[in-house]
């Protein structure tokens, strides 16, 4: 082969390398840039995760402080009806035993708060599935009704 052919040759081979290096430098570049990429969605997610279980932790200990004030009140009320209500007679006896529910209602959010309520449902219904139900599908009739008869 003459000199230039050969000339030719090597700077396609020069030219043809260039490229193949660039090529392989820029997938190089790309997967070091996908991987940041990566590392920084990864980061945020962490960061969003931890900041919503510190926002649910919050809403949680707000709603216990809420169902023991609820619970201080129902005693409160309790405490005042039974004071100021009669003694004697069919409203005394009735007007002791709504005291008495308010009072043990009282203490029960207080002890257990709204997330021992839930417990306790959960294991009423549990032990008692047919009455739940039944209970459930008399209550979605009433609201059926009330929310049709207002049109």
């Amino acid at each position: 082969m003459s000199d230039p052919t050969r000339t030719m040759k090597n700077k396609a081979a020069d030219v043809g390398g260039n490229i193949g290096q660039a090529a392989s430098s820029a997938a190089e570049t790309a997967s070091m840039a996908a991987s940041q990429a990566g590392e920084a969605a990864r980061s945020a997610a962490s960061n969003i995760a931890r900041e919503g279980k510190q926002a649910a932790s919050y809403v949680g200990g707000k709603v216990e402080d809420a169902s023991s004030a609820l619970g201080s009140g129902l005693k409160s009320a309790g405490q005042s009806l039974r004071e100021h209500a009669p003694h004697d007679g069919a409203l005394g006896h009735a007007s002791s035993a709504v005291a008495r529910t308010l009072e043990s209602t009282g203490n029960y959010l207080q002890q257990e708060g709204l997330k021992g309520l839930g417990t306790d449902l959960t294991q009423m219904i549990r032990n008692n599935p047919l009455p739940s139900l039944l209970i459930g599908v008399g209550i979605g009739y009433l609201v059926a009704q009330a929310s049709s008869s207002r049109r």
